[in-house]
C-alpha cells in the first residue's frame, strides 16, 4: 500500500481532533501500528459525525462489508458509535489523536511490544506538537484562546467556604455518578501510558480509576474498553481518588458544561494528558473552575505539603502559603492535604483558567 494512504488517513484523524496536531513521520507511524491497511484506506470517508446511511452512501460500501468495517474500527477505539437520544439512530466519529485514540488506545491496560511502542510514539509526538507551538508561540496561545476549555475541574472533599446556594464539592462530584444508569471504569490510560515509557505514577499506584457515563460508557462496555461498576464502587473510587491527592476532572459532552458528563478523570501531575501537555510547552492549560482556594494566615504553619501536592505550582511559601489566583484551578488537593486546616475553598462564579505554557 503507498505511503500516501497512510498519510490520508493520519491527516482525517487529525481533522477530526480538538487539538491542532502536527501531521509527521510518527503521526504516520502511528496509524500504522493502530489501523489495517483496508482501515486506513477507508478512514477519510469521515468528515462528520455521520448516520450509516452517510457512511454508506460515501463509501460506497455496504451491507456485511460495511458492518464489519465500522465495528473494526469501533474495536480500535479510531471510532466512535452511539446512538442518538432522540431517534436511536447509530452515529458514528472518527476520533482526533488527543482526546481520543491516545485513550482507547492505552485504555485496555496492554503491555505487549505493541503497545509499548505505540506509548513511545505518542510522547513523541506531543514533543513534536511543542516544538510546534514553541516556534509559533504568541499565534499558537492567541489562538487557543478561542477554544473551549477541555474540562471542569470538581473538587475533592475538603473543607469549603461556601453560601446557602452552594454545593458541597463532593456531594457534586457524587451526583454525578447518581445522575447515571450505565458507568464504567477504566485503566486510566494517561498512567499506564506513563508506566509503558518506564515513568511509574509518582502519586498513586492506582490505574484503575477513570470513570465513563451514559452513552460513552455503553460503547466502552460493548467494546471491552473498561468493565460496568456500580454507584457504590464508582463512589469509593472517587474517595479514593481524593484521598490520594488526584484532580477529579469532568468531560461534558462536545466539551458543552451545560451537557452532561461522559467522563471523570483523577489526574495527577506527572502522568494526566493535559497536565503533561502544558508542562512539555505543547498546549495551555484550559480548565473551568467554581472554586478558588483559600489560606488562613493564622493557622498556616508555612510546612510546605500543600506547595509539594500543588498539580498547577500555584503555591508558593514564605511565613504562609500564597496562592496564585491565575493559576488556582480550585481542585482541593492543597485543601486536603494540609494537615493544619490551614485552606480551604471558595465557591465564585464559573471562571475559565487559562494558563498559557512556558515559553522555552
Amino acid at each position: 500500500m503507498s505511503q500516501q494512504t497512510w498519510i490520508n488517513a493520519a491527516s482525517a484523524v487529525i481533522r477530526a481532533g480538538m487539538i491542532p496536531m502536527p501531521l509527521t513521520d510518527t503521526t504516520v507511524e502511528l496509524m500504522k501500528t493502530i489501523l489495517t491497511e483496508e482501515q486506513a484506506k477507508f478512514l477519510p470517508v469521515f468528515t462528520d459525525s455521520m448516520n450509516r446511511e452517510q457512511v454508506r452512501d460515501k463509501s460506497g460500501m455496504d451491507g456485511k462489508a460495511l458492518d464489519d468495517m465500522l465495528e473494526s474500527l469501533m474495536d480500535a477505539g479510531v471510532v466512535t458509535g452511539t446512538r442518538s437520544k432522540g431517534s436511536g439512530t447509530m452515529v458514528y466519529r472518527l476520533m482526533g489523536p488527543f482526546p481520543g485514540i491516545f485513550e482507547f488506545t492505552m485504555m485496555r491496560g496492554g503491555t505487549s511490544e505493541k503497545e509499548k511502542n505505540q506509548a513511545r510514539l505518542f510522547d513523541k509526538l506531543f514533543d513534536e506538537l511543542a516544538g510546534v507551538v514553541q516556534q509559533n508561540y504568541d499565534q499558537v496561545v492567541e489562538m487557543s484562546k478561542a477554544f473551549p476549555p477541555i474540562a471542569r475541574v470538581v473538587p475533592i472533599e475538603t473543607e469549603i467556604d461556601y453560601e446557602k446556594d452552594a454545593v458541597l464539592p463532593q456531594e457534586e462530584v457524587h451526583k454525578i455518578v447518581d445522575k447515571f444508569d450505565d458507568i464504567v471504569a477504566t485503566t486510566c490510560y494517561c498512567r499506564h501510558e506513563k508506566e509503558l515509557l518506564g515513568e511509574p505514577c509518582k502519586v498513586t499506584k492506582e490505574k484503575n480509576n477513570c470513570l465513563m457515563f451514559g452513552k460513552i460508557a455503553q460503547f466502552a462496555i460493548e467494546h471491552k474498553f473498561g468493565r460496568r461498576i456500580s454507584k457504590d464502587e464508582a463512589r469509593r473510587i472517587l474517595v479514593d481518588s481524593a484521598k490520594a491527592g488526584l484532580v477529579h476532572k469532568a468531560f461534558h459532552v462536545n466539551l458543552d458544561p451545560d451537557r452532561d458528563e461522559e467522563a471523570i478523570c483523577n489526574c495527577c501531575k506527572c502522568c494526566c494528558g493535559t497536565f503533561q501537555m502544558y508542562y512539555k510547552g505543547a498546549a495551555p492549560l484550559h480548565n473551568l473552575s467554581s472554586f478558588m482556594a483559600n489560606v488562613d494566615a493564622d493557622e498556616c504553619s508555612a510546612c510546605g505539603l500543600c506547595e509539594d501536592a500543588c498539580p498547577m505550582e500555584a503555591i508558593t511559601m514564605s511565613d504562609v502559603a500564597t496562592i496564585n489566583k491565575e493559576r488556582c484551578i480550585g481542585c482541593g488537593v492543597c485543601a486536603s492535604q494540609c494537615v493544619q486546616e490551614a485552606i480551604s475553598l471558595r465557591k465564585t462564579e464559573v471562571r475559565h483558567v487559562f494558563v498559557p505554557p512556558a515559553r522555552r
